[in-house]
Formats: C-alpha cells, sequence, structure tokens
C-alpha cells in the first residue's frame, strides 16, 4: 500500500495488501469515503492508503472538517456497515473510467488514472462499490462490509494533493481500525497511555529540558536533566575500564577537505552545518560524527599488531541538519552527543570485538528493562563508497558473528551506513513500540581512504578494520525514548533527585539537615521540602515529581533516630533506621556496575 507522498503508479487505490488486517483498514477507508459522500455529496477525493494501525483519505470538500463531525462520520459508517452489503469489483478501460468519474465529478480521479495511463501504459483500472458509492481501486477488500468490526476515526489533518505545496490542500481524516475490538481497546488504551508519557510533557512537568527558537530542534537541559545525562555518561564511562576503551576528545570544527576525504562531503553533505573562514579563506564543517577524527587520532603513530584492537570513544556533541518537519522532541534533533566509539583492530580480531559490543550492548538493554530487543542486519545501501568486494567481505563478517551467536536477526536491505554495514538493535518499550538505539558498524573503507596501516606479526603493513558502535546511541534520543518507557519515573540510580527530606515540624527542621548532609557525603542526590505547608501536600508533590524516595521526620522519629519512609508508587510509609536508609541507598545505588560483571558475552537468556 502506498505509505507516503502519492507516485503517479501507487495512487492508484492501494497496491498491494499482505494480510487481513491491512485488507480491513483497506475496506474502512473505502467505507469512511462513502460515509462522507454521503454527508457531503460535493465531495472529491484524493487517495485513501493504509498506514500503520490504520488508514488516512484525502478530501476536497467546501466545508471545513472539525473534531466534532468525526462520531458524525463514524456513525454513517456504522449504517453502512450494517447494510451488510458485499464490495463489487468492475474492470474499465482506460476511456470508460474517464468518463465515469467525469460524470461524477471527481476530478483527482481523473487525474490519478490519466497518469496511470501515460506512465504504464495500462489500458484497464478498476472500480469498488458496495452500494451507490464507486471508487477507483485496485482492491482487494472483504467479502462484505459487516466484516468490518472494529474500528475509530481519530484525527482531521491538512495535506497538499501529491504533496505538492503548489496544489490544492485537502482535508486528511485519519482513522484506526482492527480485526477484533480487544485490538482496538487495547490500541487506545495505550494511546492514552502513550500521551501521558510523552517526554516533551513529562519534560516540562519534572523540569528536565526545554526547547527554545533561538536555537531549534536543539534541547536545553536544565539542572535535573543534565544530572540524568551526566549518570548516563558516567554510567557508560564505568563500562570502558572492564571493556578496555580509552577516551578522547576531538574538534567540533574541521576543514571541509578532512569531509572530502572521508566520503561524508559526497554522500551527508545535505545533513552538514558548513562555516566560511573568510580571513583563512577555507570551508569548515561542524562534526555530524566522530569517525574521521578518530582516524587523524590512529595516524599520529606507528601501529603494530601489538596495539590491536585500539579502542577509541568520544563523547563529543555532533551536529546535523534534520529538516523541521522531522524533528520530534528528544528523539531527533539537530544537536546531540553519542556514547560513540570506533575499534581498530585486524581482521581476525572482527568477531570477538563484534561479540564483546553485543554483549555491552544486550547487558545494558537488560538493565534498563528493554527485555525484547530485535537485532536488524543492515546491507549496503545505492548510496555508498568502497568496492562490492570489500562490502561483500563487510557483510559475511557482520553475518558469521550474528550466526554465532545464535541469536535471531532479520535482513534490512538497504539501510547500512554509507562505508559499511551494520547491526541495528531496535528495542520494545512498556508501550510495546519499537525504538531503534544501538548499533555496530563493519567499516573496512575509510581505513582504505585515511590509508591507515598497522605492521603484522611479519612485520609488513595491512590495514585495520574498523567498527563503529554506540551503545546508547544518541544519549537525548535514549532519554526521551527512556522516559516514556518508565513514565518519567527513573531507577533510583539514575533518578535526578532521589531522595527528599520532609520535616513536619519546624523543629524537625535541624534533625532533616544533617540527615541531608549525611546522604550528600554518600553520593545520594536529594533535596529537603521544608516548606510551611501541609504534609499532604508536601509528599504529594514528592508523589508529582517521581521522586524515588521521601523520608519524612516527626518528632517520634527523631528519638529513634528514624524517618517514615515512603517509596514513589506507594501509599504506605515503612519506619527504617539512618543506617538502614544508607544501607539500602547504597545498594540500589550501585545496579548499574551489575553489568560489568562480566564482559565474555551476551548475557545467558537475554530476550531477543
Amino acid at each position: 500500500m502506498s505509505k507516503g507522498n502519492p507516485s503517479t503508479v501507487e495512487d492508484f487505490n492501494e497496491p498491494e495488501i499482505h494480510s487481513k488486517v491491512d485488507t480491513i483498514r483497506h475496506s474502512c477507508a473505502h467505507v469512511m469515503a462513502h460515509a462522507v459522500h454521503r454527508l457531503w455529496p460535493q465531495a472529491k477525493f484524493g487517495i485513501g492508503p493504509t498506514i500503520e494501525n490504520g488508514f488516512y483519505y484525502d478530501i476536497d470538500v467546501d466545508v471545513k472538517f472539525t473534531p466534532e463531525d468525526l462520531p458524525r462520520i463514524e456513525a454513517e459508517m456504522t449504517k453502512i456497515i450494517k447494510e451488510r452489503k458485499g464490495f463489487i469489483r468492475k474492470e474499465h478501460s482506460i476511456s470508460e473510467a474517464l468518463a465515469m468519474f467525469k460524470e461524477l465529478g471527481q476530478t483527482y480521479k481523473l487525474e490519478i488514472i490519466q497518469n496511470l495511463h501515460d506512465a504504464t501504459g495500462t489500458e484497464m483500472v478498476s472500480t469498488y462499490s458496495e452500494g451507490e458509492f464507486v471508487d477507483l481501486c485496485r482492491g482487494p477488500h472483504v467479502n462484505y462490509v459487516n466484516e468490518i468490526k472494529a474500528f475509530k476515526l481519530m484525527s482531521i489533518a491538512g495535506a497538499y494533493w501529491r504533496g505538492n505545496e503548489k496544489n490544492p490542500q485537502l482535508q486528511r481524516i485519519y482513522g484506526v481500525a482492527f480485526e477484533t475490538k480487544d485490538e482496538l481497546a487495547e490500541y487506545l488504551t495505550i494511546l492514552e497511555e502513550s500521551r501521558k508519557r510523552d517526554h516533551r510533557k513529562l519534560g516540562k512537568e519534572l523540569d528536565l529540558f526545554s526547547f527554545h527558537p533561538e536555537a531549534p530542534a536543539a534541547p536545553f537541559f536544565h539542572p535535573k536533566g543534565t544530572a540524568i545525562y551526566n549518570r548516563l555518561v558516567q554510567y557508560i564511562r564505568d563500562l570502558y575500564v572492564p571493556y578496555g576503551y580509552q577516551e578522547v576528545i576531538t574538534p567540533q570544527l574541521m576543514d571541509v577537505a578532512l569531509w572530502h576525504k572521508s566520503g561524508h562531503y559526497e554522500n551527508y553533505k545535505e545533513a552538514m552545518y558548513f562555516i566560511a573562514v573568510d580571513e583563512e579563506e577555507r570551508e569548515f564543517a561542524l562534526k555530524p560524527m566522530n569517525c574521521p577524527g578518530h582516524t587523524l587520532i590512529y595516524s599520529t603513530a606507528k601501529r603494530s599488531y601489538r596495539d590491536l584492537p585500539l579502542r577509541l570513544a568520544d563523547f563529543g556533541r555532533l551536529h546535523r541538519h534534520e529538516k523541521s518537519g522531522v524533528t520530534a522532541g528528544l528523539t531527533r534533533v539537530r544537536s546531540f552527543c553519542q556514547d560513540d566509539a570506533h575499534i581498530f583492530c585486524m581482521p581476525e580480531q572482527i568477531e570477538e570485538e563484534i561479540t564483546k559490543t553485543v554483549g555491552m550492548i544486550l547487558k545494558t538493554h537488560d538493565l534498563f528493562g528493554f527485555n525484547d530487543v530485535k537485532i536488524l542486519l543492515s546491507t549496503r545501501p545505492e548510496k555508498r563508497v568502497g568496492s562490492d568486494e570489500l562490502w561483500d567481505q563487510a557483510e559475511s563478517a557482520l553475518r558469521s558473528v550474528l550466526d554465532a551467536l545464535g541469536r535471531p536477526y532479520e535482513i534490512n536491505a538497504g539501510d547500512g551506513a554509507f562505508y559499511g554495514p551494520k547491526i541495528d538493535f531496535t528495542v520494545r518499550d512498556a508501550l510495546k513500540r519499537y525504538h531503534q538505539l544501538s548499533t555496530i558498524q563493519l567499516d573496512f573503507n575509510l581505513p582504505e581512504r585515511f590509508d591507515l596501516n598497522y605492521t603484522s606479526t611479519d612485520n609488513t603493513p595491512k590495514r585495520p578494520v574498523m567498527v563503529h558502535r554506540a551503545v546508547l546511541g544518541s544519549l537525548e534520543r535514549f532519554i526521551g525514548v527512556l522516559i516514556e518507557h518508565v513514565a518519567g519515573a527513573f531507577p533510583f540510580w539514575l533518578a535526578p533527585v532521589q531522595v527528599r527530606l520532609i520535616p513536619i515540624k519546624d523543629t524537625n527542621n535541624e534533625y532533616c539537615s544533617k540527615f541531608f548532609k549525611l546522604l550528600q557525603s554518600r553520593g545520594i542526590r536529594a533535596d529537603t521540602d521544608d516548606r510551611n505547608e501541609s504534609m499532604g501536600l508536601k509528599t504529594r508533590e514528592a508523589q508529582i515529581n517521581k521522586i524515588p524516595f521521601a523520608i519524612v521526620a516527626g518528632d517520634r522519629e527523631m528519638e529513634g533516630n528514624q524517618f517514615a519512609v515512603r517509596k514513589y508508587g506507594e501509599k504506605e510509609s515503612k519506619v527504617m533506621t539512618q543506617d538502614e536508609i544508607l544501607a539500602l541507598f547504597a545498594e540500589l545505588n550501585r545496579v548499574p556496575n551489575q553489568v560489568t560483571d562480566s564482559i565474555s558475552g551476551p548475557a545467558a537468556g537475554s530476550a531477543s
């Protein structure tokens, strides 16, 4: 089915149906158009493709649809479905079809038919009807309209005909459809929950970050958001010791000549920012990636096989020009940081290095509760550098690693980086949505383009292989995904404020203040709410701010050197001594270190 802007051939109303639910959604789009036609007979119709979870139809009508119109259209659709009529398919010659839709006044269908004939030379088209409404469509549809059991119209948007702003703007009605009412109910529940978990909404409510027009699509992290950001960086840095990485810092701005040499200029320049320095008569670019800088570091010394693998890690800030239409909160930004690294190794070390990296990634996913992970092998894109022989070698190496791991994986044809194939990891969040986070890319091309060498065991120069890898990926994107996964309730070790102390009366302030300082000395991020407000208000606000623990002290707690400890999401408190609280918090704060216990490979039993 047509999933994007209509093309000359695809917009002959739906090319391919792959499943029963797709057929239902396709038929639902037809019934919606039928309902609109009954209510507004003058309506003209563009295309009505299926999309993920549903469908839409583009409509030209001389009334402006409002959300209040959707239930009215739904009611009319229900009437059509209750008529229990069957879909009737008919074949027409091009001339017959043009005459029919001209008489019906459906000018957009006339354009589709003519373009289809001009582009493909076809002489026949088909229509479907289940009553008085006839639509141009290649099908298929369900046999009878009453096979449509569960649907809902969701929203209205504007859409230029054929995606061209010079063309008329149509009104697009979106809907969802499923095979059963239970599936529809589950989808609507998840949709409502996703609105509550929207990281842009929670980011504002929890005072984590903001966006400003002075820096489009570039987040400003507030103190609490920065605490999360820095803790994630520290977590990755802690992994670098057992995994043998060395951290480097590389410049933001580098001569365009470097990006020509790397191939980024020819293959990636539309996403780059360029700066001319007049007095030097040179052009520079903000780096969109760290890899060329790391090749320069590699080239500063004569390398031996004994030096390999050389693992260089970099938290450098990257800049990529994403179009404004695709930027979305933290998940698609123009300024970001990756937990980026490049491994320079000998060809015979590829399998071991990638196996270790897969283990590093999967253990990290487990830590954050991403237990459903899909692995994709992304192969050579059409726009690429390097010979087919090098690509064959790189793709074969990645296949061998994945086959040896014994984990299921899918081929994602044509989605590799321009310099090499890659293994992508997509994780399923709490709302059953998949997000691509981690990646491993195998690159035979950059070492070739930068003439990198190492001295082999027989004292001859050989070419190293370069493995690009990111565990969290973009930290900005990871934080956005994680916020929605945990609904803003971060694990204790990551929470920006881990503990809130709440004195009941002013006479309890000093007691809380002393324990606050003790917590800080133990590396616990705490604050104190000593406002002259009710206990109910203060404990409720601690819950609203999703602080992992609120600990309350009154006279009775002071006498026993204790606090009433209330965990986020729980209604009851538990009285604990200061020593018990310190021991609990120390244990909760050490969770990230558990993933460094073994670096031999993927954790046993990891989800696929």
